[in-house]
């Protein structure tokens, strides 16, 4: 039985708008989606991250408003792929943090010729790798993941799409250049600390016996100490990644609020 014209046209003209919502939503959850650790980690199937954008873009459709103008869709494409990766980055800057930590640790240890591929951030030393899994177990146990995917949902009844105001928001995410190092350096302190204190004490011994082959001491003596180091300041490690996994939502809430001013 052959539908007539008529019908097929309404059903098409009613799911127009519903199409174009999806569009526009898929842009910000795909960014961001892509952006998150663990969730969106290349780990992960590519199958799996596009699958997860999808159906948060479907499951928000018939409840999102999207206010769209001809004459400015480029500039409304352009906000939602900023706000996407603004929050994205916000979340996945204390993995970054924890992976610069791991670098300046193996420096520290002399292991830094000890690398491996990691698909998240290219080259990457064993060191980094630990406490990177040590971080996303961390990150699932504190079911992290569920809140920050709340507070994206939550952004669209925040900040609705063609309502941003992306100026105040770019500042910052480039401070947040900041926040890496402080933080790496934060995480990797109780290793790079101890550490510099056993090059000065050895230093010292090199000047009271120059004789000695100083470098086949330093080397297993760095080695020992920077793990040893690294068990011990575990706790610190644990309370540095909960203050900033705890704070994570509020962070993703100021960004919101900064987008929606103006």
């Amino acid at each position: 039985m052959t539908l007539p014209n008529n019908i097929t046209t309404n059903n098409i003209n009613a799911l127009a708008p519903y199409i174009t919502n999806f569009m526009i939503i898929l842009i910000r959850s795909s960014i961001f989606v892509s952006l998150l650790p663990v969730i969106g980690g290349k780990e992960l199937p590519g199958q799996f991250r596009l699958g997860l954008a999808v159906f948060i873009a479907i499951m928000l459709t018939p409840v999102v408003r999207v206010e769209i103008r001809e004459d400015a869709i480029f500039l409304l494409v352009l906000k939602e792929l900023l706000i996407a990766f603004a929050l994205g980055f916000t979340v996945r800057i204390i993995f970054m943090a924890v992976n610069l930590a791991g670098q300046f640790i193996s420096q520290s240890m002399g292991l830094s010729a000890a690398s491996v591929f990691n698909p998240e951030f290219g080259q990457s030393t064993q060191i980094s790798e630990v406490m990177g899994v040590m971080t996303m177990l961390y990150f699932l146990v504190m079911d992290v993941h569920h809140e920050i995917i709340y507070i994206f949902v939550k952004s669209y009844e925040l900040l609705p799409s063609g309502q941003v105001n992306i100026m105040p928001v770019i500042p910052e995410v480039l401070s947040l250049g900041n926040k890496l190092f402080v933080l790496a350096l934060k995480i990797g302190a109780p290793v790079i600390v101890g550490l510099l204190l056993s090059n000065i004490l050895t230093g010292f011994l090199y000047k009271v016996a120059p004789q000695m082959n100083i470098y086949f001491i330093v080397m297993p003596l760095n080695i020992f100490l920077g793990f040893l180091l690294l068990i011990l300041g575990i706790p610190v490690f644990e309370y540095v990644l909960n203050i900033n996994f705890t704070d994570l939502q509020n962070e993703m809430t100021r960004i919101i609020a900064m987008a929606k001013t103006g």
